[in-house]
C-alpha cells in the first residue's frame, strides 16, 4: 500500500522546474506470533525518475521523521538511497 504524503516543486541549478512526489509505503508482515506494519519510502519525479526503499522501519515515528527530512530537503529519487543510508 502507498499513501501520498507530499508534493514539492523546486528549480534546479540549470533553472529547470522539478516536481517530486513523496509516498509512504506500508507492507504488512505476519510472523508466527504477531502482526506488524513495515514502513518504507517511494519518491517519484514528474520527469519520470523514481526510487523506492521498502521496509525501512516498523516505527511510525521514525518513518515520519525520515519523510519530513526528505520532503523538507527536496530529496529526489537519485538521492534517496544515500540519504536513507546516512539516516540509518
Amino acid at each position: 500500500m502507498e499513501l501520498k504524503i507530499a508534493t514539492r516543486q523546486c528549480t534546479d541549478d540549470q533553472g529547470d522546474l522539478r516536481c517530486f512526489h513523496y509516498f509512504l509505503t506500508v507492507d504488512q508482515e505476519e510472523l508466527p506470533h504477531f502482526f506488524c506494519e513495515n514502513y518504507g519510502v517511494h519518491i517519484t519525479e514528474e520527469a519520470g525518475d523514481e526510487a523506492s526503499i521498502p521496509r525501512i522501519t516498523t516505527s511510525a515515528a521514525r518513518i515520519d521523521e525520515l519523510l519530513t527530512l526528505l520532503v523538507d530537503n527536496l530529496v529526489g529519487p537519485a538521492g534517496l538511497a544515500d540519504v536513507v543510508s546516512d539516516w540509518l
